[in-house]
């Protein structure tokens, strides 16, 4: 009965990856945070010790792993312009292109024959 299960040996490497990101995240966070100002560098939202856990660091080359002591891979972004940042890398990854792209024109018009719809009941 020595045996672990496979779920059990799951949990547990999950578990002791996820506490090495977090203590790993806790040290560079904790130097980007004296290194530069608590502003957002894409929307320049201040931020003040009440509202700090919404300030992230974000990785530039997208590296979680890639932290040099002196901050050249990081930015500090809110929550929300950093989720925005990495929706951007998804959508390049999947193949969608940003506004320059021109989509093509709709298909359906929902209001076509509204004009006459209207004339008829006057």
């Amino acid at each position: 009965m020595g045996t672990e299960k496979s779920s059990d040996k799951l949990d547990r490497v999950v578990a002791q990856a996820r506490r090495a990101s977090n203590e790993r995240e806790r040290g560079y966070r904790a130097i980007a945070l004296k290194m530069y100002p608590w502003i957002c560098g894409r929307c320049a939202r201040e931020f003040t010790n009440e509202n700090l856990q919404e300030l992230t660091v974000h990785h530039r080359d997208h590296n979680h792993d890639n932290n040099p002591q002196d901050g050249s891979n990081w930015e500090l972004l809110c929550v929300y312009c950093h989720d925005n940042e990495h929706s951007r890398l998804v959508d390049a990854a999947l193949g969608h292109v940003g506004s320059e792209e021109k989509s093509g024109s709709a298909t359906h018009n929902p209001f076509a024959g509204l004009s006459n719809m209207l004339k008829e009941k006057k």
